[in-house]
């Protein structure tokens, strides 16, 4: 029977791994995959490998998923916010016995110049605003950015990959549409252009969306980093190239055709796979 993948997605790392698969696993090993998105973005990019949208219905539902469509390996590449998510896909892959590799980026250091300050949360990005007016860049989700609608005195400027409607309910509102990667060169010219003296972010690490950080750094602006929720301790690589050659290892585990896996199974034994914990 062939093997079947779930990649749980949402990431450029989902992506780039749901090329290499299509690319080099889905003739040559037999591979089935499939990338689930959780369906928060209207227009996703398109994939190279099937998808399904929406969630599953907790940890239990995708337990059954996971039984009822013969899931042999699951990788975790959700946001590194998406907590939830990986909770769950821990929760269920322990309890159907699948196994799970999380493929994480690493959160961004701050390096000389940064003017970083940490919060727990959206609710306590807005409280550290303060009450005075401030010019605001929300590099958020288009849900999160309505928490700011407590704090009307600031003006902001939003950036999102669909539409936020309705607009928010604040007199000072500006927003643009676009879909990263965004370059530091054009980050700093829209934080110029808009007279931003303050940003909210999250930690998303990477290098797609990386350009503001650097921008706010060039400029002098104070960036309110929202930390990095906890998430399980489970196997977990850095790349999607680890990636696949873990998935490699499992489809030999699952009886595929060992020629398909050459030297990379070797490598997937020196991967360094890593329990992650959440920061």
């Amino acid at each position: 029977m062939v093997p079947r993948i779930l990649l749980l997605g949402g990431t450029s790392e989902a992506s780039a791994l749901a090329k290499r698969l299509a690319a080099r696993l889905a003739d040559q090993a037999g591979l089935d995959v499939v990338l689930s998105l959780a369906g928060r973005t209207e227009h996703p990019a398109p994939q190279p490998v099937p998808v399904r949208v929406g969630g599953f219905g907790g940890a239990a539902g995708l337990a059954d998923y996971l039984k009822a469509e013969r899931i042999a390996a699951v990788v975790d590449a959700t946001h590194p916010y998406a907590a939830r998510m990986s909770f769950n896909a821990a929760q269920a892959c322990a309890a159907a016995g699948v196994p799970l590799l999380a493929l994480r980026r690493g959160p961004w250091m701050p390096v000389a110049g940064d003017r970083w300050r940490e919060v727990a949360d959206v609710p306590a990005a807005v409280a550290a605003l303060g009450d005075a007016p401030r010019r605001v860049f929300l590099a958020l989700g288009r849900n999160e950015v309505r928490a700011f609608e407590a704090v009307p005195q600031h003006a902001y400027l939003v950036r999102s990959v669909d539409p936020v409607l309705p607009p928010l309910a604040v007199p000072q509102a500006q927003y643009v549409l676009g879909r990263g990667p965004f370059g530091e060169a054009d980050d700093r010219a829209l934080l110029e252009a808009h007279r931003i003296d303050t940003i909210v972010a999250k930690n998303s690490g990477g290098a797609a969306t990386y350009g503001k950080m650097a921008a706010a750094r060039a400029l002098g602006i104070e960036v309110l980093l929202i930390a990095r929720p906890a998430i399980p301790a489970v196997p977990a690589v850095e790349t999607p190239a680890e990636a696949e050659a873990w998935l490699l290892d499992q489809l030999g585990a699952h009886g595929a055709d060992s020629s398909a896996r050459g030297a990379d199974s070797s490598s997937a034994r020196g991967a360094g796979l890593s329990a992650e914990r959440g920061a």
